[in-house]
């Protein structure tokens, strides 16, 4: 299979313009008689269903929450970057890509990259348009601050809601187009399957959560905004309902895997406290502009961090990367506190955490200063702690949060199955192998305000649809086979519930396919998924029944396709012999313990293509070259 990116022609600032003026367009009055399909009602999917609507196209619209606004995007914190420059501190669409390609450790579409930090301007209009409330300066235009990876402040913030405030502005923009009859809205649908007919997306298969029935759903193109894969881990910064289903199902069908080794982990997270926990919470980037983050010098000192003098503290980001400090990407930020405690100088009851301390912060600027920027931050610390941070500092660990990686898709956001559209975190993304923060809520924004409308009307205006009803036999045969599936799961009655083989999959994958990996351990993990797959087959226990409201063959369900995903991320991870970004080999290291890539042989997307339960899967290559920003060693000193 040959990969075709489909990059236009032409200097890299005037790539998009000249390949939205070449796309093909569909006429206003046929716009309707299209009828697009779109999975998830994030950021990505919300504001993609609401642009195409306003288009004129017939949508309909799939959430497997009660309503929009219970996607987990509402849980970013921090920002959406824009470079408008209104710190007058250097910014630019330039910088912004730069920063965004470094970043990513040379592992990203330098194309892909740049336009979207040309459409991040427009989004940031969109939004305020929209009412979005950003923090604004004492004279009434946005506000700014920095995240890391950048030296100037770009980015947009509503306190430590930014997600929230976001999607509501997105999910008000769809109500509008449901309102007016567009969008056909249904809540309580999981995806389970896609419907592929002549080479073509035309539908999916769903599971109505409420009656348990098997629905299909057609139309003329299908798009997956479904978000990431991060708890294939278990413990993650994810909601527990977030998972991989869609996307895997339509990996099962034909659609590529591009660089499912690719997994971020956030370094401010409150870390695990429990052996009982289901989740873990994330603690914002954006604390990191104004908190500092250190150890004691001293191995194992278990005092109050109040009572160790600041001469036996050891602000460790500052002291090592002096040009951004504590304002380091998120990799390099994880891995150094990993480092910390690995060295004994962990603190808190289990030892795997570093402080995050806002003390020089209040004594500069006041309390009331650090609330009215982070209160509500402050606040949640306190409900999952019982820790006054304003008193004592925070205590953080990394945690996975992210996934870079993803279902393939071109410039125009199609997948290697014609018609299939992939948006936002469920691709593999503009980010290369680690996105910088508040960069998620700019890819998913710009994907779905600003650049799918343009790309999925080239895809009609070029194809043909032959008329289908829900009797076809793809459709009869995706339904039957999800029904059996899920008696599947139900006729097994085992000892051992769906959580306990979900937490035991996510240690085995945090413990040698986490922050760190090294090829023994991978091939561990290659050992026994299959092993615990196998027995998942035979002890897995899920009660109920299949034909009504059953939470636990949601579950069960989702815990199934990880368990290939996982095999596939190791396999990805194993391949690929260097370190870069969030992907780090401990057997391909700088002498101070940095990533080091290896360019000659793995500067490429990994794409796999799909075979089998436990067949090897297939590896295709795309090729990334580096016109504008040349590779070279990371650096943040």
């Amino acid at each position: 299979m040959t990969l075709d990116s489909k990059i236009p022609e032409g200097p890299i600032q005037q790539k998009w313009d000249n390949h939205r003026f070449n796309l093909k367009l569909v006429n206003p009055a046929n716009k309707r008689k299209y009828h697009i399909i779109v999975v998830g009602t994030g950021l990505a999917g919300a504001s993609a269903a609401a642009s195409l609507a306003e288009l004129g196209y017939h949508v309909t619209s799939l959430c497997y929450h009660e309503s929009p606004r219970r996607a987990h995007s509402i849980a970013a914190q921090g920002g959406i970057n824009a470079p408008k420059n209104y710190k007058n501190d250097g910014d630019s669409v330039w910088r912004l890509f730069y920063d965004t390609v470094k970043g990513g450790d040379y592992r990203a579409r330098e194309a892909n990259v740049y336009r979207l930090a040309q459409v991040s301007g427009n989004i940031i209009d969109q939004c305020a348009a929209q009412g979005v409330p950003f923090a604004r300066e004492y004279g009434g235009l946005l506000d700014n601050r920095s995240f890391g990876g950048a030296q100037v402040s770009r980015t947009f913030y509503a306190r430590g809601q930014t997600g929230q405030q976001l999607l509501l502005g997105a999910y008000q923009a769809l109500c509008r187009q449901i309102d007016s009859g567009k969008v056909k809205f249904y809540a309580r649908r999981e995806m389970l399957d896609l419907i592929v007919i002549d080479g073509q997306a035309r539908g999916i298969v769903a599971r109505n959560l409420e009656s348990g029935a098997i629905e299909p759903y057609i139309g003329d193109a299908v798009v997956l905004a479904t978000g990431g894969y991060g708890n294939v881990f278990f413990l993650s910064t994810n909601a527990k309902y977030c998972n991989a289903t869609a996307i895997w199902r339509a990996h099962k069908r034909g659609a590529l895997f591009g660089n499912p080794c690719f997994t971020q982990i956030h370094p401010t997270c409150i870390p695990v406290a429990s052996d009982y926990q289901s989740k873990l919470t994330l603690m914002s980037e954006s604390l990191r502009n104004d908190g500092r983050i250190w150890v004691p010098k001293k191995a194992r000192d278990k005092r109050d961090p109040r009572q160790i003098p600041d001469a036996e503290r050891d602000y460790y980001l500052e002291r090592m990367y002096p040009s951004f400090g504590n304002l380091v990407p998120r990799d390099v930020a994880s891995r150094r506190a990993k480092e910390m405690c690995d060295k004994g100088h962990g603190v808190g009851p289990t030892q795997l955490a570093v402080y995050l301390d806002f003390a020089e912060a209040i004594q500069r600027n006041t309390k009331e200063w650090v609330a009215e920027k982070y209160g509500n931050l402050f606040d949640m610390y306190h409900e999952i702690t019982g820790e006054n941070a304003y008193e004592a500092p925070m205590r953080i660990y990394p945690a996975v949060h992210y996934t870079m990686g993803g279902l393939w898709v071109d410039y125009n956001l199609m997948s290697t199955i014609p018609g299939l559209f992939v948006l936002g975190e469920a691709n593999f993304s503009d980010h290369g192998a680690n996105r910088l923060g508040a960069s998620a809520l700019m890819q998913g924004l710009g994907d779905g305000y600003f650049i799918i409308p343009y790309t999925i009307g080239n895809y009609l205006a070029t194809s043909k649809f032959p008329p289908l009803k829900s009797d076809h036999p793809a459709f009869t045969e995706a339904a039957k086979s999800v029904l059996e599936q899920t008696r599947r799961f139900v006729s097994i009655k085992g000892k051992r519930p769906v959580d306990d083989f979900h937490r035991q999959l996510g240690k085995i994958m945090w413990d040698l396919c986490g922050m760190a990996r090294n090829a023994d351990g991978l091939k561990k993990v290659l050992q026994s998924i299959p092993q615990l797959r196998e027995e998942w087959w035979k002890d897995v226990v899920v009660p109920g029944s299949v034909d009504n409201f059953n939470p636990e063959i949601e579950k069960a369900g989702r815990v199934a396709d990880f368990f290939d995903l996982a095999e596939l991320l190791a396999t990805d991870a194993l391949h690929r012999e260097e370190s870069c970004g969030g992907h780090f080999r401990e057997e391909y290291q700088t002498e101070d313990g940095e990533a080091r890539r290896n360019d000659d042989k793995f500067m490429y997307v990994a794409a796999w293509e799909y075979k089998g339960v436990g067949e090897k899967s297939v590896l295709h290559k795309e090729p990334l070259s580096f016109e504008y920003v040349k590779p070279s060693q990371r650096s943040y000193k």
